[in-house]
């Protein structure tokens, strides 16, 4: 199907648009990523851009590519999630790898805008990340670089992510927050004194510190005694690596499968059988306002150990009991 012709699906349907092959559409897409990089720069967030730009026979409205590289917040929540996309096993090829992540740059830098990462151990201890420069690199198990954490600045709960060229994951011993840069391998910490080791996620031990990134930054999720056992949401400053603010949410952690944020708003999972879950609960950071809803989430198996939300594709990654799976997003419209 020509890509035009998708690209006027998507606008004017996204349910007929939901059915179309994700990947393949995202493959045609590449080569004009460094295209989006410089239109971001360039353009302002505010202004309203009325021309398309055409390149190779292909037109660009900008509102479109915004869609499918920058997540935005022009909508009232989550209305239903996709069927879960298999891409394959881990990069290890190991069952045995049930604990781990994988995903994309949710604040890429320049020139990897298509880096994946991946990590996984047979435990809940973390100890390294791949890199991989797009998503066929990815599927080929052939990383351009790799870091090993060193002793003493190993992980645990595989409730990280890559924002910003930086991972950002709980530290084992002693528990806290911490970040490495991807490219300077500098490392910085953290304490949440707030978090408790008492609360963790239903399918996983250790997940106290999970962090989530979308369009209005940077956060970081955990339960504390005060609140006996709920989840605390707060939204992570950047350049101090500290706790800007906290909202305490109705959620029971330890009833919970696993948290992410999107625009502001945390959503909750829980178990509904061995092949669905279900998000559940949401909580808005700016108004306060909680809701109970029943959005249907499919698993290909029964465990997972990460999820979360890159608004830079609006999709969800799942590392399901040693698998790489995604789901795209659908909103309801203001």
């Amino acid at each position: 199907m020509d890509l035009t012709v998708r690209v006027a699906m998507l606008e004017s349907s996204p349910d007929n648009y939901i059915k179309l092959d994700f990947e393949l559409l995202r493959i045609e897409l590449r080569e004009f990523e460094a295209l989006v990089s410089q239109l971001k720069d360039s353009l302002n967030s505010s202004s309203q851009v009325q021309s398309a730009e055409e390149t190779g026979g292909v037109k660009w409205h900008v509102t479109v590519i915004f869609l499918f590289f920058s997540g935005n917040c022009n909508h009232t929540g989550i209305m239903s999630v996709s069927k879960p996309t298999l891409f394959q096993m881990n990069a290890h090829l190991n069952p045995g790898y049930q604990y781990g992540g994988w995903g994309k740059d949710s604040k890429p830098v320049r020139g990897h805008e298509s880096m994946h990462w991946y990590g996984a151990y047979s435990s809940p201890t973390v100890y390294e990340f791949y890199l991989y420069s797009n998503y066929d690199k990815l599927t080929q198990r052939s990383s351009f670089t790799h870091h090993g954490l060193p002793q003493g600045y190993e992980g645990t709960g595989n409730n990280y992510i890559v924002h910003g060229n930086t991972v950002y994951y709980q530290a084992a011993n002693p528990f806290r927050m911490s970040k490495l840069n991807l490219t300077s391998s500098v490392y910085s910490h953290r304490q949440v004194t707030k978090a408790s080791e008492s609360f963790t996620y239903t399918y996983s031990p250790n997940q106290y510190l999970d962090f989530s990134a979308d369009e209005k930054g940077l956060w970081v999720m955990y339960a504390t005694d005060e609140a006996k056992g709920k989840i605390v949401v707060a939204k992570i400053d950047e350049k101090s690596f500290g706790i800007e603010n906290e909202w305490t949410t109705s959620a029971f952690k330890p009833l919970v499968g696993n948290a992410f944020m999107v625009c502001g708003v945390m959503y909750a999972t829980r178990p509904g059988d061995l092949k669905t879950e279900e998000i559940y609960y949401s909580y808005d950071t700016e108004t306060g306002e909680e809701k109970y809803m029943s959005i249907p989430l499919q698993k290909f198996q029964e465990k997972y150990t990460n999820l979360h939300y890159n608004p830079t594709d609006q999709r969800l990654y799942m590392y399901n009991n040693g698998y790489y799976v995604s789901y795209s997003v659908r909103f309801n419209k203001e």
